[in-house]
């Protein structure tokens, strides 16, 4: 997994330590499962559309580790990887509105 560009209303971006590699994240707006409640981030990897894969994964993101969803055990609870973090930065969304006309 790695940076997928076709991410929808990103708050984030990090850097996986081990790899290097970057992703960037959003608010889940999936909380309707409550096996998923503490997670409450997408974190986009990719692949949505190929096999039945979303392109993201359910996540906890911290300031320096990443708790991400990998998969379902036998009773529907999600299985968890620790993703230790080299950089995770936040976005800064500002409103832009164009500058005020004033009467020529």
């Amino acid at each position: 997994m790695a940076f997928y560009t076709y991410a929808e209303n990103t708050i984030g971006i990090f850097v996986e330590k081990d790899t290097g590699n970057y992703f960037e994240y959003s608010d889940n707006d999936d909380l309707d499962m409550p096996s998923y409640y503490e997670f409450p981030h997408k974190v986009w990897v990719g692949g949505g559309g190929v096999c039945g894969m979303t392109g993201y994964r359910y996540a906890r993101v911290l300031k320096t580790v990443a708790y991400i969803v990998t998969d379902e055990d036998d009773c529907g609870e999600p299985v968890v990887e620790k993703w230790h973090l080299k950089k995770n930065t936040g976005y800064i969304v500002k409103d832009v509105l164009p500058p005020k006309q004033t009467g020529f």
